[in-house]
């Protein structure tokens, strides 16, 4: 049984960056909003409480049942966690005179305290709290303090429950890997096996045991996640599994053909499906972007549900769900509002009456490229940056048609062949070209011209949830803007978006 810790989320910005760290260090954790706790078993080692942008003085502050696991488990409690605790089991919680945010230095550390081994005096932590712990209960000892915090952790007397007002997951806090090992190794008592080979070995005799000789159908999409999950499941089931490779019009310059080439090269049972004008039909006269999106999901299934009949006695549906889908279908306020339907949680049509099979729903992104580079898959595949699963239907703004695809298809070649030339294509996590609903004069020649604008995209990320612009060298947009402007027919401006995740998508629809 995989040994785990459990990160309970109150909704804190960071609290997938404390499962990446924690993964980072080859233990595997799970994450779950504090009001959906799972049963534990015997293979929980330990509990991690999040921060929050909640108040604990706040009637609708996030509630923890300590004192049914302070014995059983070893608890950090980090910032709003920390907090909690302490106005909750005897102390006192004030909103701070200061608001810390920022870097500070641990002036006191406890000698011998063991979540602090091998960190010393002086060591810079990430605080952002506006609220700070005034005083603590008899039986909670303060560990650690700043010059302006008093109690920057505390340990609770005889047990492993510990509190940090800081935050260990960011990089700005030095030590904080340090101190996340400590109390994941030390005081947890995990093992630091989980690793991509382990992932690998172990997914495959799970999905053996689960599949049997049943068949399996998946959609293919070109993309990192549907490839891996491929494989594995082909590692698995051999031959039962049935790949479908839809071509809906709306993937990039030549994709189609260049990503089934690869497919087949790599051994897997692929079928090749053009179903182009399908979906341009469905779309016709679609401006809404939602709208747009369920268009081709609906299209999508109808396709994929014709060529599953194909095939006899298909019992499983495999997806390339990841992680972050998974948390981002369930908040700490119940179900997430929704920006974009795009996420494979939860999507399956009653009618295709499949058993839904998810190799990858554990994983992030960036751990989903480390599983595929075990499964020795082509960096051609593994490498490529994240495309829509409406592909360039939600990139053209506005009402979709085949002479835009095919101009956006043009623009957006000349982009990422540029970015390759110059050895940028691998250090952006993301990159696309948007048509905008824009006419826009310009001159060419000696003639006066009324066409459209594109807008180029990269971002940098680790896993979509959060990203940065890329700022993309200048000299390199010039040439992109240039070739685009000279070569495509239809577009006389080319703009570049310098807007960061949050507050914008990186999509614009």
């Amino acid at each position: 049984m995989q040994e785990k810790i459990i990160i309970l989320d109150f909704g804190s910005q960071f609290t997938q960056l404390i499962a990446r760290r924690v993964r980072e260090l080859n233990i595997y954790c799970e994450i779950h909003p504090f009001n959906h706790i799972p049963e534990f078993d015997d293979s929980v080692k330990g509990i991690i409480l999040s921060g929050s942008p909640y108040s604990v003085r706040q009637e609708e502050a996030p509630q923890f049942d300590y004192a049914r696991y302070k014995a059983q488990y070893p608890i950090l409690a980090v910032c709003y966690g920390a907090q909690y605790l302490a106005h909750n089991y005897g102390g006192e919680v004030q909103a701070s005179s200061t608001r810390e945010y920022g870097r500070a230095n641990l002036h006191y550390i406890k000698p011998g305290n063991p979540l602090f081994k091998g960190i010393g005096a002086g060591s810079q932590v990430w605080m952002s709290h506006g609220d700070t712990i005034i005083t603590i209960a008899d039986d909670f000892e303060i560990i650690a303090s700043t010059d302006s915090v008093r109690v920057a952790a505390y340990q609770v007397s005889g047990s492993r429950t510990y509190g940090i007002q800081f935050h260990p997951e960011v990089t700005h806090s030095l030590d904080g890997k340090q101190l996340l090992q400590n109390f994941l190794v030390d005081i947890c008592g995990c093992v630091q096996d989980w690793t991509p080979d382990s992932f690998v070995e172990t997914t495959i005799a799970q999905l053996k045991a689960q599949l049997g000789d049943d068949k399996v159908v998946l959609g293919l999409s070109g993309g990192v996640d549907s490839s891996v999950a491929a494989v594995l499941l082909h590692h698995a089931i051999g031959k039962n599994l049935h790949c479908i490779f839809v071509d809906n019009g709306l993937l990039r310059k030549d994709e189609f053909q260049s990503v089934l080439d690869s497919y087949q090269h790599m051994g897997l049972n692929v079928k090749g499906v053009d179903a182009k004008q399908r979906f341009y039909d469905a779309l016709a006269e679609l401006s809404d972007p939602e709208k747009k999106r369920k268009a081709i999901g609906r299209v999508f299934i109808e396709v994929f549900d014709d060529e599953a009949h194909a095939i006899s006695d298909v019992k499983w549906l495999g997806q390339g769900t990841i992680y972050p889908d998974v948390i981002e279908s369930v908040s700490v306020k119940g179900p997430s509002a929704t920006i974009k339907s795009h996420h494979n949680v939860g999507g399956l049509p009653d009618f295709m009456k499949l058993k839904v099979v998810e190799p990858l729903k554990t994983l992030f992104k960036d751990e989903v490229r480390r599983v595929g580079r075990t499964l020795k898959i082509d960096n051609n595949i593994l490498g490529r940056h994240p495309f829509p699963g409406p592909g360039l239907a939600i990139r053209i703004l506005g009402d979709v048609t085949p002479e835009k695809v095919a101009i956006l298809q043009e623009a957006d070649a000349i982009y990422i062949n540029n970015l390759k030339a110059a050895g940028l294509y691998d250090k952006v996590w993301q990159a696309g070209t948007i048509f905008l609903p824009v006419q826009s004069v310009g001159v060419m020649g000696d003639e006066r011209t009324y066409e459209n604008v594109v807008c180029l995209r990269a971002v940098e990320s680790l896993d979509g949830m959060t990203a940065d612009w890329c700022h993309l060298p200048y000299d390199v947009l010039a040439k992109i803007s240039n070739e685009i402007i000279n070569n495509v027919k239809g577009i006389n401006r080319v703009v570049y978006d310098i807007s960061s995740k949050p507050p914008a998508t990186i999509e614009w629809e």
